[in-house]
């Protein structure tokens, strides 16, 4: 069951996202790092990076500490929390809440077939067994 008094975030913009994707797996990074990651994909500007470093931290998804007069960024969730996060955000916005609503969207449209949710069910079940 879904807490709802736990506050949802912001979601992720796109550049916000290609700066998680780089800090997830690295742990940790300055703005400088960031920047030249991303600039065979994505060239920035140094104050573009800094402004979406500081949306990032803004919006929880990133913290940073000073070593010197350097900050270094880290994320503060794993990625599959930021999906289930997301994915929470769709339910309540486009299916009245209703993860029944999705899923069965998602075998109508074919994202997912009968025998994926059969299995994820079965899963589901063993954990719900395990859990009590």
């Amino acid at each position: 069951m879904r807490n709802r008094n736990k506050p949802t975030r912001k979601a992720l913009s796109e550049l916000e996202h290609l700066v998680m994707d780089f800090l997830w797996p690295r742990g940790a990074a300055t703005a400088e790092q960031v920047r030249e990651a991303l600039a065979a994909r994505h060239p920035l500007k140094d104050a573009t990076v800094r402004t979406i470093l500081r949306r990032l931290e803004e919006k929880g998804y990133v913290t940073h500490r000073t070593e010197g007069r350097t900050f270094i960024y880290e994320g503060t969730e794993r990625p599959q929390n930021v999906a289930v996060n997301a994915v929470r955000q769709i339910i309540d916005r486009l299916c009245g809440g209703s993860v029944e609503q999705l899923l069965v969207g998602m075998v109508e449209h074919e994202v997912i077939d009968r025998r994926e949710l059969e299995s994820l069910a079965r899963k589901i079940a063993r954990r719900k067994e395990k859990g009590n």
